[in-house]
């Protein structure tokens, strides 16, 4: 009989699920430090074996996450400081060149969903440079910036096509050297819902963690290195009832839980969250972008 899981795109998660202490995580390192100041606690889980790959569900690679309890809240000051951790954590993956980057940060999601529409928002906040450095040279910002670009692939649903194939034609056209894609997660936890930020140099497969399945954006199927950035969003219904009664529901029957199976939950004030998680995340990226010259 099949068993009910519960989806989630953090491999934090994915991670904190395995068996057995930590220590005993083969093929898996995983790395906390807490940053009192801005209270952020940032953990690193690097998957280096195929085994693990396979266990954890994720592809061999870095995955940082920013774990910040306030996150949610409207708070200017707070923000900025997480836009900088975040800005310090990609800084981190982007690959190291002595002159000026050219970057495509790609926003996926659906505009019209709210709890989907994180990627698109954060490309109307980022700070395109390409078509003014085409025009005028480095000295138009006084050798102070990389050359980036942006764009909104949309929806299979509306477009016809994968967002993939839409990313590939882009890339071979504008020749980046390196792509950021920011997309909504799902998460298993209700207590890291708009609260945490992945970041991962291991690209990200759109719609997996709601059982979405499309082609992966990553190094293999654009060739350039794809670093990926996401903020959960959703959580599964199922979840909502684990926290509730206990992890002995994971053994729970989908025969019993028909109505969860595929139901997913996002907090009533999302509209108003989502806006400022989307402005956190554009000037983490416009910072790193631009310290990274």
């Amino acid at each position: 009989m099949e068993v009910c899981r519960v989806r989630t795109d953090l491999a934090l998660e994915s991670a904190e699920s395995m068996q057995g202490p930590k220590s005993e995580m083969n093929g898996v390192s995983m790395t906390e430090e807490y940053h009192a100041r801005t209270d952020v606690t940032v953990t690193t889980v690097v998957i280096e074996s195929k085994n693990a790959s396979k266990r954890l569900g994720k592809p061999n690679g870095t995955y940082i996450t920013l774990e910040a309890p306030a996150m949610h809240e409207d708070d200017e000051e707070y923000h900025r400081e997480i836009s900088k951790e975040l800005a310090d954590c990609i800084c981190k993956l982007l690959p190291q060149k002595e002159n000026e980057l050219a970057v495509l940060v790609v926003g996926l999601g659906n505009r019209a969903v709210t709890a989907d529409s994180l990627g698109p928002l954060v490309i109307d906040n980022l700070h395109v440079t390409r078509h003014v450095l085409l025009e005028y040279g480095s000295a138009a910002y006084e050798n102070t910036t990389n050359m980036i670009s942006g764009i909104v692939p949309g929806v299979m649903a509306k477009t016809g096509m994968e967002s993939m194939e839409i990313v590939r034609g882009v890339v071979g056209s504008t020749e980046p050297d390196v792509i950021i894609v920011v997309d909504a997660l799902a998460a298993r936890s209700t207590k890291r819902l708009n609260r945490t930020i992945q970041i991962t140099n291991t690209g990200i497969h759109p719609g997996s963690g709601v059982g979405n399945h499309r082609s992966t954006l990553n190094e293999e199927t654009l060739g350039k290195p794809v670093i990926a950035i996401g903020i959960p969003t959703v959580v599964d219904a199922a979840t909502i009832v684990n926290d509730a009664v206990g992890r002995q529901y994971e053994d729970m029957h989908l025969s019993n839980m028909t109505e969860l199976a595929n139901m997913y939950v996002t907090g009533k004030d999302i509209d108003e969250i989502i806006k400022r998680l989307s402005y956190t995340i554009s000037e983490g990226i416009n910072i790193a972008l631009k310290c990274s010259h």
